[in-house]
């Protein structure tokens, strides 16, 4: 009886005993429940922003705008897909400060034009011979590089920042413009047609 007793007083004090659980072993993934039991925090999962975009290249092959009269030629008989003959294809253009480079080309290019102003190189035109490449594959080739472009119509694509303007233009151009050289000659031409216009007006009123 008194054994008996015993035996159900042990068995009530089991049952009143806070039970012992495991502790939940850390998730491999590094993914778990937050604190206080929160939802799982993934990491990495905060997006980082949109790719960062690629710059307009001033550069094609080892020419690249602003570089001066001596080092464009340099370049050119370095490397033979432009085909410069020498100073015979220089030439001055009727407009003050301004010089022209026009070379055949080989292979892709069938024609060049580098244009200097001032001894520094700010357009560069690449006439490309459709037989060998065609318009929507440097289309497509530009817009994986630098993203959409910035103007398109049926008759160019134009991508431009502050310090280059690349255009594409049908039936198969390529332009590097340096786009501040280019908005102060455009700013100069205009200065000097308004005088004109003045001067023209004077002569008129003259009568």
């Amino acid at each position: 009886m008194k054994l008996r007793f015993v035996l159900i007083a042990i068995a009530v004090l089991l049952a009143l005993a806070p039970r012992a659980y495991p502790q939940q072993a850390p998730s491999s993934s590094g993914v778990g429940p937050g604190a206080n039991g929160s939802a799982p925090i993934v990491a990495g999962s905060a997006e980082t922003g949109s790719a960062e975009t690629v710059g307009l290249s001033p550069t094609y092959r080892s020419v690249t705008l602003g570089m001066g009269m001596d080092e464009v030629k340099a370049a050119l008989l370095a490397d033979p897909i432009f085909g410069y003959r020498g100073d015979r294809d220089v030439s001055l253009l009727p407009t003050m400060n301004r010089t022209l480079i026009e070379t055949a080309g080989y292979s892709f290019i069938k024609r060049s034009w580098f244009q200097f102003r001032d001894d520094s190189l700010y357009i560069m035109t690449f006439s490309l011979d459709p037989a060998l490449v065609d318009y929507y594959s440097i289309y497509k080739g530009l817009v994986s590089k630098y993203g959409e472009p910035t103007s398109l119509d049926p008759h160019k694509a134009t991508w431009a920042d502050s310090s280059v303007t690349l255009t594409l233009e049908r039936p198969l151009t390529v332009k590097y413009v340096d786009t501040a050289a280019f908005a102060e000659i455009m700013d100069s031409s205009g200065a000097a047609r308004a005088a004109s216009d003045i001067l023209r007006e004077d002569f008129v009123n003259g009568f």
